[in-house]
């Protein structure tokens, strides 16, 4: 059991002392862009799902007769 938790202590020690994060204004700002593109590649999909549905219905429209 104790080398569990040297495990998971000597783990967070790494993570504090020797990973090198990223700055908290740098995460916002790549979570907003992130957040914009998401909502317009969306946007975009919901769009050319649309003119395809559209397409469809009016091929088999004219299929029917």
């Amino acid at each position: 059991m104790a080398k569990k938790s040297n495990y998971i202590a000597d783990s967070f020690n790494e993570l504090k002392t020797n990973v090198s994060w990223t700055p908290w204004s740098e995460v916002q700002r790549y979570t907003i862009i992130v957040a914009i593109f998401t909502v317009l590649f969306s946007l975009a999909i919901w769009g050319v799902d649309t003119v395809f549905q559209k397409a469809i219905a009016g091929f088999f429209n004219i299929i029917n007769g």
